[in-house]
């Protein structure tokens, strides 16, 4: 067996040297007439160099401080601690085909001890291996794509992932799977909804807000979910699956271009802002919450435009923000500037002349607001009037990140100014609202 002290170092590693233990052996560890026995186990890294942990007979994982009176005894030759996937079910040819790409995130993790948190490690078939009830909704085809933490995506990823959705829709599945961590999981909906137009089926974009080693692990359910919606929704549209409630009684779809992440933790922490959730589904049962939404159908044929700029920026107002990070961004040649303002759509007075700078230098800049429900107006008090007057292009209901995405991807398909204001202006895939919805 090779070397490993996972964590260990300092005090804690020479004195596991000097005895020949590894990670997974069986130690005795005597100290102050006490003694215990187990399994020692990983560390965190981060942790002091004066502990060793052990697994207790009972499943308890107890620290032992390291004195000039602990005894340390090997009395076993232990394995590593591995994961091994169960072996997968049978699958009915008889069902629809559904491919699941795995990118990572907390659906796709487990502990990490060299942290103490958890990582991506599962692949896309664990996924469908250590859900066993997926054999009975679709025949799995299930690949990895990326294994990264969802804040490490950028519009590359985006590019890749669309691609890769395209070619699995050419193979005639009947919907498509993704696995992603939750914290950018809404901009990743909405790159994929603008780069995947006229999809004939549908994309179920899914995550877990607790990892599977938890007991309250949603990972699991929303899997399920996800997979039943791809196999058999009737939508053809790019969507979120995550919980509805805090309870495992229901699962809602949310569209790509409305959706966002509301809560650190909770299970249900993603809500549509300023519509209605595409659909439902409660005891495997899927009920459509709309009648506004784009059909599945086997004649249509995708249209793939999987290009971003990264030339766009968000910048958030804040009471005394310095108006020079707008000139920042224009000397250093970025072609969009979103802005996310007060209320109906404002930003102080002290940015207007770095505003009116980026506009006559053909930057777009347009306006959305940091209010979570409501859309822009800017005509109704003079600053949002001076902004109109300066060329600022208010959003309607847009959220914050949908236009950021939308604008790189806006610029990835054009350089003309005006083409990229009427893309920007046109409601490509739901992110505006035609009625103004109130909660």
């Amino acid at each position: 067996m090779t070397e490993d002290f996972s964590g260990y170092k300092g005090l804690a590693l020479e004195t596991l040297k000097r005895v020949g233990a590894e990670i997974g052996d069986m130690l005795r560890v005597t100290r102050n007439a006490e003694s215990y026995e187990g399994i020692l186990i990983p560390r965190s890294e981060y942790g002091d160099e004066t502990h060793i942990v052990v697994k207790l007979r009972n499943g308890y994982n107890i620290g032992i401080e390291l004195s000039s009176e602990t005894r340390i005894e090997k009395i076993g030759k232990g394995t590593k601690p591995a994961f091994a996937a169960p072996p997968q079910p049978v699958q009915n040819p008889r069902l629809p085909r559904v491919t699941i790409i795995s990118t990572g995130g907390t659906i796709a993790s487990r502990v990490d001890y060299r942290t103490g948190g958890v990582r991506p490690a599962l692949t896309a078939s664990d996924l469908y291996s250590v859900v066993p009830e997926l054999a009975d909704i679709a025949r799995i085809d299930a690949k990895i794509l990326f294994s990264i933490f969802s804040e490490n995506i950028t519009s590359k990823q985006w590019t890749e992932l669309a691609r890769t959705i395209a070619q699995n829709i050419t193979e005639k599945v009947e919907g498509i799977v993704v696995a992603h961590g939750t914290d950018t999981m809404g901009y990743t909906a909405a790159a994929l909804s603008f780069a995947l137009q006229n999809l004939p089926i549908p994309v179920v974009i899914v995550g877990a807000q607790r990892s599977a080693d938890r007991p309250s692990s949603d990972a699991a359910t929303n899997l399920i979910g996800a997979v039943s919606a791809a196999a058999k929704a009737p939508f053809a549209e790019v969507t979120i699956a995550m919980h509805e409630s805090i309870s495992d009684e229901s699962i809602v779809f949310h569209r790509g271009t409305k959706v966002r992440k509301c809560h650190t933790s909770r299970r249900d922490a993603f809500k549509t802002v300023n519509g209605t959730p595409l659909a439902r589904m409660k005891n495997q049962q899927l009920v459509m919450l709309t009648q506004s939404y784009k059909k599945r159908s086997t004649s249509t044929d995708l249209i793939l435009k999987p290009e971003f700029s990264d030339k766009a920026a968000l910048i958030k107002f804040y009471p005394g923000m310095d108006p020079a990070m707008i000139d920042w961004l224009t000397e250093r040649d970025y072609k969009g500037i979103i802005l996310e303002g007060t209320g109906l759509g404002h930003v102080s007075k002290r940015s207007f002349e770095s505003i009116q700078r980026a506009t006559e230098k053909k930057v777009f800049v347009a306006m959305t607001s940091q209010c979570i429900w409501g859309r822009t107006n800017m005509n109704v008090y003079d600053a949002g009037r001076d902004l109109l007057a300066r060329g600022v292009i208010p959003l309607e209901d847009m959220l914050p990140e949908t236009a950021l995405v939308k604008l790189m991807w806006v610029l990835g398909q054009t350089d003309n100014p005006d083409k990229a204001k009427t893309l920007m202006m046109t409601n490509i895939a739901g992110e505006i609202s035609t009625r103004t919805f109130s909660e």
